[in-house]
């Protein structure tokens, strides 16, 4: 396996393909900001989503027991099938039905498998917090989560995480937006509200 990716390099590659924009945007979780990580913009170059997948692994602690790997639509479907990939272990994904995070696709949880969360960007948790919630519901065992990127919010989950960066961006709840005060449209790009 190749030499430890920094912190420095993995902000240099994000920079490199834009994935870090600046504007007004509502973020999955609802909050407003003025920066917003495109991590779609990482997700289209499958060489550097599989290098930092491949990074992903190595900060796993040793000795980490994965026999599956599941994510959450949309964000984290193609950096988890890479986590997979590089783990050698199957991959699945949850997807909201009616607004709530549901296995559909005839895909199940093996009872007693050690699963690893994957997400392109967490801000509060929530999402993960859904799926690992949905995960032990199954009978899974929840080892551990892995992103992209950590905005450094407040999380809502209490498992081991091992981001790549952590890259702390403001945000703040709707009713205390200042650019929305100003009357700037803010722009949602998530794909929570996907239908």
């Amino acid at each position: 396996m190749s030499e430890r990716l920094t912190d420095e390099q993995i902000l240099g590659m994000l920079k490199d393909v834009e994935a870090i924009r600046s504007g007004h945007f509502v973020l999955t979780s609802g909050r407003h900001s003025d920066t917003y990580i495109q991590c779609a913009r990482v997700l289209e170059n499958p060489a550097l989503t599989n290098e930092l997948a491949e990074e992903a692994v190595r900060r796993l602690p040793e000795g980490t027991q994965v026999d599956l790997v599941v994510a959450p639509a949309v964000g984290g479907i193609i950096f988890g099938f890479a986590v997979a990939s590089a783990l050698n272990v199957n991959f699945l994904f949850s997807e909201r039905e009616a607004g709530t995070m549901v296995f559909r696709r005839s895909f199940a949880i093996p009872t007693g498998a050690h699963v690893l969360v994957c997400e392109d960007v967490v801000t509060t948790g929530g999402s993960v917090k859904e799926v690992c919630s949905l995960i032990e519901q199954s009978g899974g065992t929840v080892v551990g989560v892995v992103s992209i990127i950590d905005r450094g919010g407040e999380r809502k989950f209490s498992h081991d995480f091992y981001p790549l960066l952590e890259l702390i961006t403001e945000s703040w709840p709707a009713e205390d937006c200042e650019l929305c005060k100003a009357g700037n449209e803010p722009y949602s790009p998530g794909s929570r509200r996907l239908k």
